[in-house]
């Protein structure tokens, strides 16, 4: 059973925003005082480990996804869709 439904979909923004593990961890501390390991940001994107609802909230900042494209592959806006690069 994963411990989360959104690993691959922060896989595929982190990919698409062109960071690594590294990077989107030092994000998340540096943005938002949020220490996750690379490790952890692994077994997040492998659906290993389950995520806190902050921890979501600031990976979707960082990434620019809304939290329903995390979750579920649709936008508020529209299904199936993630915001665009900036």
């Amino acid at each position: 059973m994963k411990a989360n439904i959104c690993g691959k979909r922060i896989k595929l923004s982190r990919i698409d925003r062109e960071l690594d593990q590294v990077e989107l961890a030092a994000a998340l501390s540096v943005d938002h005082d949020i220490e996750i390991s690379q490790t952890s940001i692994s077994e997040i994107e492998r659906g290993v480990r389950g995520l806190r609802d902050f921890e979501l909230a600031a990976i979707c900042k960082v990434l620019e996804v809304s939290p329903e494209w995390l979750l579920f592959g649709q936008d508020s806006d529209k299904a199936g869709s993630k915001k665009p690069r900036s």
